[in-house]
Formats: C-alpha cells, structure tokens, sequence
C-alpha cells in the first residue's frame, strides 16, 4: 500500500534561477559534451554541471512568489504549472537536491579542483536556506498523547498551508516518514555549512520520531518495536523506519567525542506498564535507536523469498488507537501488527542498505558488511531489468513515485560501495540511463521521466513532476562525487 499524496527568500532569487536555468538549459551544444569525439569527457565535472542545470530549471519552472510555492508539476514544453501545490515530501526533494550538488562541488574542492566549487557553492547555499525558512508553509502545531507522554509538537505537514506555521497536522496530515527525510537533509545541511540551525530542527525532529516508536512491552517483556506511519495511523511501514538509521548513526558520529545527555522515555519490562526515564549521553542513545529500528524492519519486513523488504506491517491489534491510563496518567496503547504486506519498493530496500552500509562503517560488525552485500545484490536483481526497455540498459520501474523511489536506490549502492565493489557497478547502472536520457531528451534544463523513450510526441502530455527533476539532480550530484572518489 502507498499513498498518493496530493499534495528565493525573495524574488530576485527566483529570477535569478529562471535566467540560470533559460540562459543554457538545452543539451544540443552543451560545454559539458564531448565535442572532438575523443572520448575525453570529465565525467564527475559533466554529472556536477547537469544536476546544477537540471536543479536551476526546476526552481524557475516549479517555484513561484516570495515564499517559494512549489507547484508539483510543470510542463517544459507548453509552460503549463498547475496550481496543486507539492507535497512536503516533494518539497524537500528539492533540499536533497541541492545538499548533493553542494557535496559535489566540496568534493571537487577537496580533490584540487575549486573552479565549480568557487563559482556555484555559495549560490547554493542561499538557496538551501530559503528552502529551508520557506518549508515553514509546512509547519504545524499539534498536541500528540504517544507511549510514554503528552506533549505538544511543530512538526511538518503533509500540505502547504497559507502561511507559515498555518498547516494541518492532527492526525493523519503530518506523517513520520516526511520527517525523516527532512532530518536526513538537515543532517546533511549542518555538514556542510556549520549552520547550527540544521543540526537543531533536526535533533528536535528526531525527538518527535522516535517518541513514535512503540517502546510497550511484549509477554516476554521485550519491546514491541517499530514506528507507525504516522500518529495518525496503525500500520507500520518500512518507510517509517529504515529512513531513520542513517540519520541516527550520523547524529552518534557528531556526538561520540562529547558529554551532551539527551532523556530516554521507555516503559518497565518487568510490570509492563510503568513509563520511566532516565539520562542518557547522546552518543549512546542516537546508535542505540539506530540499531533497534534496523533490527526491527530487519526481522518484520525482510521478505526472505527474494531477499528484499515488504512495504508495511499490517494486521494489526488494535486496530484503531486506543489509550490506557497506568498511575492516572493516560498513554497510547501498544500496537501488535502480525502481516507483512508488499509490494516491495525501492526506497524501503534503498533506506536499509545505506543503513547498513552506515552501521558497518560505525561498528565495524561484519553482520552489517553481510546484509549490505547480500541486500545490494538481491535488490539488483529484483529491481533491475536488463533489455526490458533498450538493449544494453537496464530499466526500473518509473510508474506512481517509483523514479523517486529508485533515487533512494542509487545513492545507497553508492554508499555502499566503498565496502563492496559490486554495489558500485550498480550504480553505475543509473549513470547509463540518466546520460542516455540527458544526451538524447533534455528539453530545457529538463528530462522525462522515462529516460530510455524520451518524451511524448504531445506535448501537452509532457508535465513533469518537480520531484522528479529533483531526482535526477540528487543522482547525477551523488554519481560526479562518487565517480571523483571512487
């Protein structure tokens, strides 16, 4: 089950991404061809220069007004932008973008090639900001009675509202897989600027997710384990999961040389119903999550047949959310789900390689090693279809989010392949179909969304989604470092 969701800091900002992206968005002469036919091609510069004009055409088409409405989709060939605005999730594909080129750009410098790094890093750092002042059209307040508390909590929207702070997010409007790839972004911003400002809203989010976490107790007195899609739902899903141990291992990396205590909210394994909590160091705690939510999906998604993960958890007792009162005191009840249920996606695989890959490099434990090798290769095989569109290509599913969703993919078998050389032949695998679908469809700084068949010959069948775009940024960005790297 997935949903469909419906979905610079002036504009002088906007209009200086729509000269960028109309002042040389066609692929017809670009410099970053090869124009001798020798062969000679840069390759992390050339992946660098597109994800920037793929980026830069997707803001000036997707983004209007001081307070960068994003409309979710846009038509390169007619100009037609529908007003269904963007999703958060959307929106912050946009914040994925740019953290990428920006991580391509100080590879570049780091590697003794600062001309691009000179030119385009601070630009992107502006608009990094924006998006992120301009994601509080996202932002809502609510009160949430969870497992072990009450508290009040402003936290992201599914929707934009009408001003910042305004959005609805009681219930089943705010969800907690779209905070966590908001932290993933926000991590990655405080790495790559210092701004201290990244690294508090994603602390403060991380809070909010992990209070999500069903930390009840089973018979035996273990913990029930896992994140319902959102306070709203019963279910839980790989999505609400897996997304969040990478962030959480990175957050031990900031922390593992420091004092910083953070409080632990659980609920007694032995009366099973006394909520405690107890001062932990920050350190402990963020790898301590990290590895019980892998743990988790690991045992209650991981379809054993093809070697992949199942979408949700569903079967679940009960099945709408009660409460119980223990001292006088109110909390959620625990929530026993018992089905796993697909179809298998993409990103729910993506999100627990690159979490393994990040729990290996941590731990150094060679279970990890095991799963992200094991994992690389059975989600290529399930995944990856050689010849199914063009001979010599390999195709992967473009139909709902799915292009979205096979990004995730991408940047894992990257992340991965510092400790497994086959995962970077994987991605290598993206880099053929984005170049193919770069070198013989770019239209105006965009790429349809099948990269193998281009684009339809009505051209008011061409809307593109903005998140789409984005995507192939984040891969061409993730593939110049890499290829720069590897």
């Amino acid at each position: 089950m997935i949903r469909l969701r419906n979905l610079l800091t002036t504009c002088s900002l906007v209009l200086l991404f729509i000269f960028a992206a109309c002042s040389d968005t066609s692929s017809d002469n670009g410099p970053d061809k090869d124009p001798d036919g020798d062969g000679d091609v840069n390759q992390p510069e050339q992946n660098l220069k597109r994800a920037m004009e793929l980026t830069d055409a997707t803001i000036a088409g997707h983004f209007t007004g001081d307070g960068m409405a994003m409309a979710r989709y846009y038509n390169p060939y007619t100009g037609n932008r529908p007003d269904e605005k963007g999703s958060v999730w959307m929106y912050t594909a946009g914040i994925e973008a740019v953290n990428a080129i920006l991580h391509g750009l100080q590879a570049q410098k780091e590697h003794g090639k600062p001309a691009l790094y000179d030119a385009n890093f601070n630009k992107y750092k502006e608009l990094l900001s924006s998006l992120y002042e301009n994601a509080d059209y996202y932002k809502g307040t609510f009160e949430l009675t969870s497992y072990t508390q009450t508290k009040s909590w402003s936290v992201y929207g599914v929707n934009r509202g009408s001003g910042k702070g305004s959005a609805e997010v009681e219930g089943v409007m705010n969800v907690y897989d779209d905070q966590m790839w908001f932290i993933r972004e926000m991590l990655e911003a405080y790495k790559l600027t210092g701004d201290t400002k990244y690294l508090e809203k994603a602390e403060y989010l991380t809070e909010y997710v992990l209070d999500g976490w069903d930390c009840t107790r089973n018979d035996d007195g273990t913990e029930r384990g896992g994140i319902t899609w959102g306070p709203g739902y019963i279910t839980k899903h790989s999505c609400s999961n897996g997304p969040m141990v990478s962030p959480l291992v990175w957050l031990h990396e900031l922390y593992k040389d420091k004092d910083d205590v953070t409080t632990r909210h659980y609920v007694d394994a032995t009366d099973k119903k006394t909520r405690l909590t107890e001062e932990v160091k920050k350190s402990d705690y963020y790898l301590d999550f990290a590895k019980k939510i892998y743990a988790w999906q690991k045992q209650a998604l991981l379809r054993s047949s093809e070697g992949v993960y199942d979408d949700l958890m569903g079967g679940c007792a009960p099945n709408k959310h009660e409460l119980e009162v223990v001292d006088g005191v109110s909390y959620r009840k625990g929530v026993a789900c018992n089905s796993p249920a697909g179809p298998p996606y993409s990103y729910n695989s993506g999100s627990m390689l690159s979490g393994s890959a990040d729990l290996y490099r941590v731990t150094g434990e060679a279970a990890y090693l095991a799963d992200a090798k094991k994992l690389a290769d059975d989600t290529f095989k399930y995944f990856a279809k050689p010849n199914a569109t063009k001979q010599g290509y390999y195709t992967y599913a473009i139909t709902g989010f799915n292009t979205w969703f096979n990004g995730v993919l991408a940047r894992a078998y990257v992340d991965v392949a510092p400790s497994y050389e086959a995962a970077g032949t994987y991605a290598e695998t993206f880099q053929k179909n984005l170049d193919y679908g770069y070198d013989n469809f770019a239209y105006k700084g965009f790429l349809p969304i099948n990269l193998l068949l281009g684009w339809s010959r009505d051209n008011n069948q061409n809307q593109v989604e903005g998140m789409f775009n984005f995507t192939y940024a984040a891969e061409y960005a993730v593939l110049a470092r890499y290829q720069l790297e590897k």
